[in-house]
């Protein structure tokens, strides 16, 4: 590994152990059951296009981790998306409508689930209405519009834009197809969470008889990380260690985790992981994840654009990675624990540890990819 992107060095923000932990499969699967698991993989795994996405071990990188084996899921190649939740909008979409091709399908998005449910709206013969705030590129939003979507910039942040997304939407009878969950909203997320668990269905076949001791899930507002705790209550017969990574800035779930129970948090500046910078964690997701995790870890935005040029220069594979910002943090901050010798025996990593992360996305900002590349 080049001088570089030498990684000794890196460090975390915050650490925290989850006093509540209990990993009950039972109680999981009673929020996300095994029925919503199973069908959404039936009727995704038939559509036009659909491959298992790559499982890529970060052969250079365990090495220099002293850790047995790091599995990098690659998503940068879900349809033609470029992101995970390709899976989770899209499958919503078609779930909710029931073949009533004359609603109009509205959400607000930071990105990658606008153009999910742009998509799946295209696919059905729907019109839709995507709300993006001031903080979205442009780079994003014109990949919306060629989905046949009508995007609306808020002024604000993300929660800016999905209250005015709420509110037009029941002012025009749209039918929302959000990723999060509120009181009397929670059909469309629990839809959306059972696509995203299609990848860890990928995944058991994927490591056949290998045991995965570690799993690291990026958080916005935890609807991958819980739906990934469902996948693995209903495919793997054993308890993995469960780390939840957020942007330091934006640690809605390591707050709510401290306290027991949700808590919504100021973001004074948005991370460059934009759709991870979420001020509070969801309802559906928090019933997962609240109990389920074992441990919380915070970083900042200083090791991205290095995350990002390791995986595209092969410095931490044999393979040249496309990974887009949301695809660092769970490389970043599994060196950052590495690095510290009393949370490594604490979260019992080791030589024998095989370790899962989540590569969410590509270059789906490709604008925002290719500085990255560069800085």
């Amino acid at each position: 590994m080049s001088s570089n992107s030498e990684v000794s060095q890196w460090r975390y923000e915050k650490f925290l152990i989850n006093k509540n932990s209990n990993f009950d499969k039972n109680k999981i699967l009673k929020i996300l059951t095994s029925k919503d698991i199973d069908e959404a993989y039936k009727i995704i795994s038939n559509w036009d296009g659909y491959s298992s996405t790559p499982l890529i071990l970060l052969n250079k990188l365990n090495k220099k981790l002293k850790i047995n084996k790091i599995y990098y899921k690659d998503e940068s190649k879900r349809f033609h998306l470029k992101s995970f939740k390709a899976l989770g909008g899209a499958y919503a979409v078609e779930k909710i409508i029931q073949g009533n091709n004359k609603k109009t399908i509205s959400t607000a998005t930071a990105g990658n689930h606008g153009r999910s449910v742009a998509w799946g709206s295209q696919k059905n013969g729907l019109e839709c209405k995507i709300f993006i705030s001031e903080f979205v590129s442009e780079s994003r939003a014109k990949v919306m519009r060629s989905f046949g979507a009508e995007v609306i910039r808020v002024k604000g942040n993300y929660e800016d834009s999905l209250n005015e997304c709420i509110k037009l939407s029941n002012k025009n009878d749209w039918q929302i197809v959000q990723d999060v969950a509120w009181e009397d909203y929670r059909l469309v997320p629990k839809l959306t969470m059972a696509g995203y668990s299609v990848m860890m269905k990928e995944i058991s076949k994927q490591i056949k008889d290998e045991k995965i001791s570690h799993v690291i899930l990026q958080a916005g507002v935890g609807g991958m990380a819980a739906a990934m705790v469902a996948g693995i209550s209903r495919y793997l017969n054993y308890i993995p260690q469960i780390i939840v990574v957020e942007p330091n800035s934006a640690a809605c779930v390591l707050e709510s985790i401290k306290t027991g129970k949700i808590e919504k948090i100021t973001i004074e500046e948005e991370s460059i992981m934009g759709g991870m910078s979420c001020g509070e964690v969801s309802l559906v997701p928090w019933e997962i994840l609240k109990e389920s995790i074992h441990f919380c870890v915070t970083i900042s935005d200083d090791y991205v654009s290095k995350t990002v040029k390791n995986l595209a220069n092969k410095a931490f594979s044999d393979e040249k990675i496309v990974g887009g910002e949301c695809s660092t943090p769970g490389i970043s901050s599994l060196i950052a624990l590495s690095n510290d010798l009393e949370i490594r025996k604490q979260i019992d990593l080791n030589e024998n540890s095989n370790v899962l992360v989540f590569g969410c996305e590509g270059d789906a900002d490709e604008e925002l990819y290719q500085r990255l590349l560069k800085e």
